[in-house]
């Protein structure tokens, strides 16, 4: 009833402006019409035009659509202390863009009264889109997931939980498509079928591929390192973890250069994780001087080993080794041997304690009398007398003790001989 009078109305102004207008006029508003009521695919140009003008509105108030819709969610979230809802909502801002151009493209499609072939064509795209959308927006909201993966994220690692939520993004994506295959026709199920046979001729060819996301299912599973962790392959690389993918691990180095490390490397190489760690150790060998008497190589010894029990930032045994020990004679010096923990394990705090331990050190050492000992040589002179020979010293009982009881073990069952046997 209603396009009836507006056809009437449009009539009634049509016949005036044919009574009224001049010549020029009317035949400028006949072209226009001529060129405005013709067309192609079924519709005028003048419907072209008008959907054209609705989908280019949609567009210019996609983003201003989203923000008034993410800030008056992000207002009514606001008031919950969960982290969930406020994740949820900046993971959905992106689709929500594309609202408006669905909207858009529905009433260019109400406006333009298409029919036969081509309103199928143009509802199947609607609908193609909205599914887009919908598994788009489901693909999206997945990582706000993450927040109630807490106690999953803990009993497994924050690397698996990633791998889960990249898993179902990808599950969610394929069965999208998947959807919008079946809009349009394409059975699925062939196509799957043609798929798997494709399969086999590429995985023969993506060995190296498989073989990585196996690693890296094995390095998650074992929990060689997670994201942030120091660790060393040797032969590969030494840095800070930061993400572990499905074919590479990024791991930055400590000149802050990336490097993406394939799975494999990793899962067959010797990996040391510094992060784990329970101790710092701290192993010297301080050489003295040949002219350290037996005094001074008791009281150095002693100090030093006082001055780490008494330093709370040492762990002591049984926790940890703590030796203090005279242990080697070195060519130029008498070498003690140093060897403890400390509690901390941040690096920094180490070389901290390792250098107040140091000066500690060499204030003791100072304190004996004697010092440090440095590569040396003596040159001994041939004197042109015959040098004076100096009978030794009696032995000490000692001695005697010793060769009574070496006679006596001799005496007992042939020890020390060897039998025919061998």
């Amino acid at each position: 009833m209603k396009q009836m009078e507006r056809r009437m109305a449009l009539t009634q102004s049509s016949s005036w402006f044919e009574q009224n207008a001049p010549d020029w006029a009317r035949e400028s508003a006949t072209f226009i019409e001529n060129v405005w009521n013709d067309g192609a695919y079924g519709l005028t140009y003048g419907e072209i035009t008008i959907a054209v003008v609705i989908i280019m509105i949609a567009l210019m108030i996609r983003g201003l659509f989203a923000r008034l819709i993410v800030k008056t969610i992000m207002r009514l979230a606001s008031g919950t202390k969960s982290g969930f809802d406020d994740a949820l909502v900046q993971s959905i801002a992106t689709p929500l863009k594309i609202v408006p151009v669905i909207i858009g493209i529905y009433i260019a499609l109400q406006v333009t009264n298409i029919s036969g072939e081509a309103e199928i064509y143009a509802t199947r795209i609607l609908r193609s889109i909205i599914t887009l959308a919908v598994f788009w927006t489901l693909s999206r909201a997945v990582h706000a997931f993450e927040y109630l993966f807490a106690g999953l994220r803990d009993a497994l690692s924050p690397a698996a939980v990633d791998w889960m939520v990249k898993a179902l993004q990808i599950i969610l994506i394929v069965l999208g498509l998947g959807a919008v295959a079946e809009q349009w026709g394409i059975q699925i199920a062939p196509l799957l079928a043609g798929l798997g046979v494709l399969g086999i001729a590429v995985g023969l060819g993506a060995q190296d591929l498989f073989k990585n996301l196996i690693s890296g299912l094995l390095i998650i599973s074992e929990k060689r390192f997670i994201p942030g962790e120091w660790v060393k392959a040797d032969g590969v690389v030494e840095g800070t973890v930061e993400k572990i993918n499905f074919r590479s691990t990024l791991i930055r180095r400590f000149d802050k250069s990336p490097v993406y490390v394939p799975n494999s490397a990793l899962s067959d190489a010797a990996v040391t994780n510094f992060s784990r760690m329970t101790h710092r150790r701290i192993k010297w060998v301080v050489g003295v001087e040949y002219r350290t008497t037996v005094d001074q190589l008791k009281y150095i010894r002693d100090e030093i080993e006082a001055w780490l029990w008494n330093d709370d930032r040492f762990a002591k045994p049984p926790e940890a080794a703590l030796f203090v020990r005279v242990d080697s004679f070195n060519a130029s010096s008498i070498d003690f041997l140093i060897y403890t923990f400390t509690h901390t394990k941040n690096w920094g705090e180490w070389l901290e304690i390792k250098e107040e331990f140091a000066v500690a050190v060499m204030d003791i050492i100072e304190k004996a009398g004697t010092g440090f000992a440095f590569p040396s040589r003596t040159i001994y002179l041939q004197e042109t007398d015959p040098p004076e020979i100096m009978a030794p010293p009696a032995r000490s009982e000692g001695v005697a003790r010793a060769q009574a009881a070496k006679e006596g073990m001799l005496q007992v069952g042939g020890i020390g001989e060897a039998s025919d046997d061998g």
